[in-house]
């Protein structure tokens, strides 16, 4: 199967490093800092990159489901939310919001929230965020 890279290079302490952000498809080559992430920092962070992904995925699904159904969609628009909340000594993520806007011709509203409701739940973002397995090789140079 496929596996897609990202690289993520930091120097300096949390608050005030900052770091670089890349794909390897060279599409994004971005800075990210910890700034950008609790307030008005410059570059991405990392809860932007995964609303960014969970709403290209959730989009994709729901499309391939409405097309095996029969529907082809005008237009998709996907936003996600992704609220980063401090508890005990970090933060964690404890919800995403997928707020959906579609024009499917020949589908109702009724048919548009089930497909959207499978797609929430079977895009492969969907299920790494409910609780994937990771793996770590770590190397200190």
């Amino acid at each position: 199967m496929a596996f897609r890279t990202a690289e993520a290079q930091w120097k300096g302490t949390l608050t005030e490093g900052a770091g670089n952000i890349k794909v390897q498809s060279g599409t994004l080559d971005a800075p990210y800092d910890f700034r950008a992430r609790i307030g008005d920092g410059k570059g991405t962070n990392p809860e932007e990159l995964i609303a960014a992904a969970h709403a290209g995925c959730f989009t994709m699904q729901l499309s391939a489901l409405l097309g095996a159904a029969g529907f082809t969609p005008a237009m998709l628009r996907t936003t996600a939310k992704v609220h980063l909340e401090k508890q005990g000594p970090g933060f964690v993520i404890p919800r995403i919001e997928l707020e959906l806007v579609g024009n499917v011709p020949g589908l109702d509203a009724a048919g548009f929230q089930k497909h959207a409701e499978i797609a929430k739940v079977s895009c492969p973002v969907s299920k790494a965020l409910a609780g994937a397995q990771i793996s770590l090789t770590a190397k200190l140079e």
